[in-house]
């Protein structure tokens, strides 16, 4: 499994990868909702603010994974790893898992001090993220399941308390999401 970077993307094809992914494991409907979520994603989030990763299989893509820019009152450098998805058929090998730690440290590469996630914490503990609560670090809306708010140094300091409230982009900006 070949992990890398992609500076350009074929909108449609991640899209689909992701439509096929979370249809296969939380239905069609949940399936077309992440899938118009990675579209707006790639389209109209700004550049600077939003990186792409991917495993590939040969030439094949078998998964992708997006983090966007978490801009918080203070100047700390901080993304959201979100949303993650793995073809059915690649899942349960550790994709996923080498995915996320590729991107993570990519980020870290760049200076990135936080890494963030609003998921599994059963599954995102595997790759270092622990439970934050709000007040320690808010996230940009209510939560519906506060313990799936998630944090990872990336700078091997401890996670610190963040004062004040926090923002997304555009496409998170939705209560759907959290």
């Amino acid at each position: 499994m070949k992990f890398s970077a992609h500076d350009s993307w074929d909108v449609h094809e991640v899209k689909e990868l992701f439509v096929r992914t979370f249809s296969d494991s939380e239905g069609e409907s949940e399936g077309l909702l992440i899938g118009d979520l990675v579209e707006e994603l790639l389209t109209t989030t700004d550049r600077r603010d939003l990186r792409v990763f991917a495993a590939a299989d040969g030439d094949s893509p078998a998964g992708y994974i997006l983090f966007t820019r978490l801009t918080f009152e203070s100047d700390i450098e901080a993304f959201l790893l979100a949303p993650v998805a793995v073809l059915t058929r690649y899942q349960g090998k550790g994709v996923g898992q080498g995915l996320i730690r590729f991107g993570l440290e990519s980020l870290r590469q760049e200076g990135v001090a936080l890494a963030f996630t609003y998921g599994d914490p059963a599954f995102y503990s595997k790759v270092g993220f622990r439970p934050v609560t709000e007040d320690m670090i808010r996230a940009p809306l209510p939560l519906t399941q506060p313990e799936g708010w998630l944090c990872q140094s990336l700078t091997g300091d401890d996670i610190p308390r963040i004062p004040g409230e926090s923002s997304c982009v555009k496409a998170f900006d939705n209560p759907a999401y959290w």
